[in-house]
């Protein structure tokens, strides 16, 4: 993440990304981060950053290169390397930019799906929500996340370790959103849709994005 501090343009790192890299919870690496802040341990003042989601109040913090490896390497220190090579990534420029609100994610879904679907939305919007996602998914071929485990008979949990190791999704308050990349080619579509008047988000596997995620999973364990 981009901030500007002082007229300054400065990197940070999120500690929800953090927590995903690390495998961590995110209250478990807050915890940590305030430990440190309170042991005057970290270089830069608390960046906080807060978002509302279903009504509750969620706090992230943005730490600098040196604070966020220091925190890593408290918290699970072999993946300080995974954060070195992560770092590289920003400084290059080489990354995707995660929302930073669940608001913000909700728009972006929208905006990638506007095209798509907003015929099906527009007939299905009285409908219920959960099975007007089933219906999509019968009636598109997309696949979402648990049908894909069963095609490739993987286990859910190594599974999403695996998606969050590549790369490919990442998790935001409590929904799993797919990075810009694989949307842009073609692998993903994410839908928006409503259950008891709150906005979800459904990241769903394109045909094109299960032939793909196959190939590298069969890879991951020749």
């Amino acid at each position: 993440m981009l901030q500007i501090l002082q007229d300054k343009t400065v990197l940070t790192m999120s500690s929800r990304e953090i927590a995903e890299m690390t495998g961590k919870l995110h209250k478990n690496v807050t915890a940590v981060i305030l430990s440190l802040d309170n042991d005057q341990l970290l270089t830069a003042e608390l960046q906080p950053l807060d978002f509302i989601h279903r009504g509750n109040t969620y706090t992230e913090y943005n730490l600098n290169k040196r604070d966020s490896i220091f925190l890593v390497a408290r918290l699970s220190p072999e993946f300080t390397a995974a954060l070195v090579d992560r770092w590289q990534e920003l400084e290059s420029g080489n990354h995707q930019a995660i929302p930073q609100s669940f608001a913000a994610a909700l728009r972006l879904a929208a905006d990638q799906q506007e095209v798509i679907q907003s015929q099906a939305a527009q007939i299905e919007h009285q409908k219920p929500a959960v099975e007007f996602v089933e219906r999509y998914v019968e009636s598109t071929g997309n696949l979402g996340f648990r049908q894909v485990c069963k095609l490739l008979k993987a286990k859910e949990p190594e599974f999403r370790l695996f998606l969050q190791n590549r790369r490919i999704m990442y998790r935001l308050g409590d929904e799993w959103m797919v990075y810009q990349t694989h949307i842009d080619a073609g692998r993903f579509i994410v839908i928006t849709w409503e259950k008891n008047n709150i906005s979800k988000i459904t990241a769903k596997f394109k045909p094109k994005g299960v032939e793909w995620i196959d190939k590298l999973w069969a890879n991951n364990h020749a």
